[in-house]
């Protein structure tokens, strides 16, 4: 999980579907087993374990966040009215928002619509909404949410979607030596036959623990090739440099990483004529992302920077000011946390209040 702190802030910030628990903790009652052979696609995966005669995965493990700083270079002067943080279009345009991006493509989703999604993995309730409630239950929530956000904003058509995560950072190496479980296909095709259910997109979410992204990517190439099916990324498990164990060490993409990413699906949607990919970063640290004003903008893939931190509201704000809106990169995004953002006793942020920031998220994810 992300939570955020008084200038502190970590992961979990619920989905507008699912979202991810920290680095694969082994939870109470929870153990891995040792990793299975190699899937039809050479994709190593860890089994998941029987609890209480059911399968189930356990979160990642939760590593410190580090100390946020009051003053930071990074931070836009607040001009003084009635705005509270986050919120103000001043702000926002010092920034530079809105960014100048390439014109939107044919099927494009971005910005015609906003995507609610249910984050978290079906073999897991501790990792997100998407695998917390029985399907059909999921389903009807999400689309109770869907219905909120069409309510809280009539002018901007929302589309559902289920982000998975199919790749878990692990508190263990593996088989591998990677800390990382590649979910089997057949769990990838049930989500995605759920979203179709749904009439929702699906995105692939991936925690690279100690792989690089580099070979992890193209291992998903037979299902981002459906023009329904899109990417998420996550800096907080990309240990590959550091060679942190998860759960100790918050990680980081490049701008450099994040641009090989958006040409890998740039080439995917020309080679098999596809609508454009939207691709979520995950950010909830300065560090999080590294040199974000190098990322290259590309007509075939959608960038969304989405603040995935958990905690109090006016925390939340901070950091979507402080990671999200004074490094523009394209387009936003905004996590809520049904349990994690509420268990200190504040409320959950109301779709209306969401999109009082400013620039507004386009997505939104409930974990």
């Amino acid at each position: 999980m992300k939570f955020v702190i008084p200038y502190m802030r970590r992961r979990i910030v619920a989905v507008a579907a699912c979202g991810i628990l920290f680095l694969l903790p082994v939870l109470p009652g929870c153990k891995f087993n040792k990793a299975q052979q190699e899937n039809s696609r050479s994709v190593e995966t860890l089994e998941p374990t029987a609890i209480d005669g059911k399968m189930t995965v356990a979160p990642p493990p939760q590593p410190e966040a580090p100390r946020f700083k009051p003053v930071s270079s990074s931070r836009v002067a607040t001009p003084k009215n009635r705005y509270r943080t986050g919120e103000n279009p001043e702000v926002a345009a010092q920034a530079g928002w809105p960014v100048k991006s390439p014109n939107p493509l044919p099927g494009a989703i971005l910005p015609a619509r906003r995507i609610v999604a249910y984050y978290g993995n079906p073999l897991s309730k501790r990792m997100g909404a998407l695998g917390e409630h029985p399907k059909d239950d999921m389903l009807r929530r999400l689309k109770e949410e869907v219905s909120r956000w069409e309510k809280a904003d009539p002018s901007k058509p929302v589309q559902p979607a289920l982000h998975l995560i199919a790749v878990v950072a692990q508190g263990g190496p593996g088989k591998s030596g990677k800390y990382r479980m590649v979910m089997p296909d057949d769990v990838v095709n049930q989500v995605h036959g759920w979203a179709r259910e749904a009439n929702a997109l699906m995105f692939i979410d991936i925690q690279t623990g100690h792989e690089n992204i580099r070979t992890l990517l193209p291992r998903f190439e037979w299902i981002l090739k459906n023009p329904d099916v899109h990417l998420g990324i996550d800096p907080e498990f990309n240990l590959v440099k550091s060679g942190a164990k998860p759960g100790t060490k918050i990680g980081t993409y490049d701008a450099a990483d994040i641009n090989y990413v958006t040409e890998y699906l740039s080439r995917l949607v020309k080679t098999n004529n596809l609508p454009p990919k939207v691709l979520t970063v995950h950010r909830f640290t300065r560090n999080g992302v590294t040199n974000a004003r190098k990322i290259t903008l590309r007509p075939e893939v959608q960038i969304v920077m989405h603040m995935d931190g958990w905690g109090a509201p006016s925390l939340k704000r901070d950091s979507y000011a402080d990671y999200i809106v004074a490094e523009p990169v394209q387009y936003t995004g905004f996590k809520l946390f049904y349990h994690n953002d509420t268990k200190k006793g504040d409320p959950m942020m109301t779709p209306r209040e969401v999109l009082l920031l400013d620039p507004k998220p386009l997505y939104v994810q409930y974990q």
